[in-house]
């Protein structure tokens, strides 16, 4: 807006550093009685000038945003709408930052969310941020995108972004098209915030063939970090509980696959690839939308990459026994690796072998969960194939080693150091519910003394590791396994025997004292010693 400037910006500039260093938030009451002192229309002017005085912008602009954060500051943004829009389009970045989160303050605070919409249509306010957005610093990017996930957050403004017949979608493409790879980038970061809010959004993204994005960009074997960053943000994408249904209409499965199956790409990009797969494939919607063979192909590469890496304890070894556990923790996905790939090999292997230590808490991790550690109880067994395959290769896995069979294999990974031990629990927790792995741990007293000892575990908190589990509480995890021991055992046939019967008693009074140790109650002693004399 061209107003006059004021006469005299000493006392403009005095009160608006003032007002910008107070520590927290301004209310509404301080942001009106400073505008009652300086209009708004005094402090824009301000901004504007080009006043030789060090500081004058940064105050100014640490003054606005203050004042725009309030609600009443906030309300006042619907007659300064000019503002926004010049502020958008200035050389000044911080201008250009402030404008950015002067949209996100009209619609967040202003309680007119309508007039708000009206105003970011008629001042063309969208295609301004998109240009903020590719053309901005990082922290005028930034304010940006958030502000375009606030015009979102309502059918109404998700129609500004998604109109039934416009160009809005088109805009995002040709801007990606057209933009250098940082640009790109940011292009697919907005993807990617937009697809994860809502499952209107992800629609709205898949239908104006916004995915092809990722595609393009996965693709593009020229850049590698440009390359990379589109996998972490795809990686981002994935986590949203609709990703699934959406992604697998697309080719991103097959380009993953093929990722995962170049030798000539980096080993990060092939890690990133497996993983980022494997969350795509590891909820139940996904198998009813896949096409059965592009999984095999998928674990088809996963198995060549993992024979060529021999067994070496690597990221790239370790990220691709995490992408089969993902795929695994579904019983269909379990299904496939146990009966329609030689794949699982890999993850018992690793499981048990005590020479790397990161490939054995992946493979005891990935184990567990193709064993249905977290998957409900009527789902945790598989097909009857599956099943044997199972069995069969834990046993040759025990076979081939001193430990002879899976209760010696179990038993000494529960005797590693902590974070191992958890894991063991967390195996022992899947495979237990199987007649066959329920005689084995029944039938070694070392493993029932270590789960019903509440003293050996000396941590409640465990270990956070990878993706396939977030937090493991130790002293909780012990005692979760000794539960499933304990209820397996209770409707089994074994308690028959009378060494099994005593054991399982065990296992109920290990249950019943709890996860924590609890200190026995002592009585005070008196201590009776004799005087000392000088």
């Amino acid at each position: 807006m061209e107003v006059d400037p004021p006469l005299d910006l000493a006392p403009v500039l005095e009160a608006a550093s003032e007002f910008a260093s107070y520590p927290g938030l301004q209310n509404d009451a301080s942001a009106k009685e400073f505008l009652d002192r300086f209009p708004l229309h005094t402090l824009f002017s301000v901004l504007q000038t080009k006043a030789d005085v060090p500081g004058t912008e940064d105050t100014m602009v640490s003054c606005l945003d203050k004042i725009f954060r309030t609600k009443y500051g906030a309300s006042l943004l619907l007659d300064y709408a000019p503002f926004i829009q010049a502020g958008l389009q200035a050389n000044s970045q911080a201008v250009r930052r402030l404008a950015c989160k002067a949209v996100s303050y009209l619609l967040e605070n202003t309680g007119d969310r309508v007039g708000a919409l009206q105003i970011i249509v008629a001042y063309n306010v969208y295609p301004l941020l998109l240009s903020c957005l590719v053309d901005g610093d990082e922290q005028t990017s930034a304010a940006s995108l958030e502000a375009v996930k606030d015009i979102a957050q309502s059918p109404e403004g998700i129609s500004i972004i998604f109109p039934g017949h416009g160009e809005e979608p088109f805009l995002i493409k040709n801007i990606a098209v057209q933009s250098s790879s940082l640009a790109r980038i940011r292009i697919l970061a907005l993807v990617a915030k937009l697809f994860a809010l809502s499952s209107s959004l992800a629609t709205a993204v898949y239908s104006s063939n916004l995915l092809n994005l990722f595609e393009v960009e996965i693709n593009n074997g020229h850049d590698m970090l440009t390359t990379l960053s589109a996998l972490e943000l795809l990686y981002e994408l994935v986590e949203s509980p609709h990703s699934s249904m959406f992604l697998l209409r697309t080719t991103l499965l097959q380009k993953l696959t093929s990722m995962v199956s170049n030798s000539s790409a980096d080993s990060v990009l092939r890690s990133r690839a497996a993983l980022i797969s494997g969350r795509i494939l590891s909820s139940s919607d996904a198998y009813t939308a896949v096409d059965i063979s592009s999984v095999t192909a998928l674990l088809a590469a996963i198995d060549e990459r993992l024979k060529v890496l021999g067994g070496q304890n690597t990221d790239e070894y370790e990220s691709a026994l995490e992408a089969l556990g993902l795929i695994g923790a579904i019983s269909q996905g379990a299904t496939l690796l146990l009966s329609s790939s030689p794949v699982a090999r890999h993850v018992i292997e690793s499981a048990f072998d005590r020479h790397s230590r990161g490939k054995q808490l992946a493979g005891l991790h990935a184990l567990a969960s193709i064993c249905g550690v977290d998957r409900s109880e009527d789902k945790m067994l598989l097909d009857s194939k599956a099943e044997e395959n199972l069995r069969r290769l834990i046993y040759t896995a025990a076979a081939n080693t001193s430990k002879l069979n899976p209760s010696g294999l179990i038993l000494s990974i529960l005797r590693q150091e902590p974070e191992i031990r958890l894991a063991g629990y967390r195996l022992i927790s899947g495979l237990v519910v199987r007649p066959w792995c329920l005689m084995e741990i029944c039938l070694n007293p070392e493993i029932i003394t270590i789960v019903t000892d509440a003293k050996i575990e000396t941590a409640k908190t465990g270990a956070i590791s990878g993706a396939l589990f977030s937090y493991i509480p130790g002293m909780d995890a012990r005692h979760h396994c000794c539960t499933v021991i304990s209820t397996a055992l209770s409707s089994s046939n074994l308690l028959q025997d009378a060494a099994v019967a005593r054991t399982a008693a065990k296992l109920q009074e290990a249950v019943r004292r709890g996860p924590y140790v609890i200190e026995e109650h002592v009585e005070a002693q008196p201590v009776v010693m004799t005087a000392e004399r000088f």
